[in-house]
């Protein structure tokens, strides 16, 4: 089963929705699937605010397929898989419209990387988060810029050195990742919906400019994130890589 993306539009609201068995790991198929719902929802003209939510109350998302990547045999595969991750981000970034993140759990790489490209990001206690790249050899290079983006340089680098390290919900609101946590899922989809609403009723000019003035200065992450996965693509094929994440595997992400 290699996951599924859905989207809802009910009263000017787009709900996107990603799964995967996998704890809501992202294979490529996944992310070109969401990166695809996202524009569209974007361009709908019934969608006023777009909703980013996983399936499922525990993990959020578990960042890339391990699997998939174990199966990448060379560069033009590893820079379309993490070219994926580059197209969900500016994705984002690009629709005209606000993305709200529904984080109901924990989040790992990309998963974060998600959490910091939306535009508002809304989570339970439970959703402590890691970059965990590095561990695997890779290093959080495609995601780094919307991270950093939201988090600042140093927050960024603590997260990305310290890759196997939890960071809690409570740490992530307080560098700016998370906008407001709750403390359990009913509360945290009431603030979600109660958020949506209101701006499903807001001017679609006025957020459409708004969005735009607060994404200054990355206009050039269509290069940039590719570029990047090519760092990653480069990276996944070494032999360093392909035993850390066969170890990794055995183990909790």
């Amino acid at each position: 089963m290699e996951g599924r993306v859905t989207t809802t539009i009910k009263e000017h609201i787009a709900f996107i929705s990603f799964f995967h068995p996998q704890s809501n790991s992202l294979p490529g198929v996944v992310l070109r699937m969401l990166a695809n719902e996202i524009e569209l929802a974007g361009s709908h003209p019934e969608a006023r605010v777009i909703v980013l939510q996983s399936e499922g109350e525990k993990s959020f998302c578990a960042g890339a397929s391990f699997d998939e990547l174990v199966s990448i045999e060379n560069l033009e595969q590893g820079r379309h898989f993490f070219s994926g991750f580059a197209a969900v981000i500016n994705a984002i970034r690009k629709a005209p419209k606000f993305v709200i993140a529904r984080v109901q759990g924990k989040a790992v790489g990309g998963g974060v990387g998600i959490a910091a490209a939306a535009d508002y990001t809304l989570a339970t206690i439970h959703s402590s988060i890691k970059l965990s790249e590095l561990a695997v050899g890779i290093g959080p290079f495609v995601v780094g810029p919307a991270v950093e983006r939201k988090v600042g340089k140093s927050a960024f680098q603590q997260l990305a050195i310290n890759a196997t390290a939890w960071q809690t919900a409570e740490w992530s609101q307080a560098k700016g990742l998370y906008a407001e946590v709750f403390p359990s899922i009913p509360e945290l989809d009431a603030a979600v919906i109660s958020l949506a609403e209101r701006l499903s009723v807001s001017s679609p000019e006025a957020m459409r400019l708004l969005k735009k003035v607060a994404w200054e200065g990355t206009d050039h992450w269509d290069t940039l994130l590719l570029e990047r996965a090519e760092i990653s693509g480069t990276l996944v094929l070494s032999d360093f890589t392909r035993n850390a994440i066969t170890s990794f595997k055995a183990g909790a992400r």
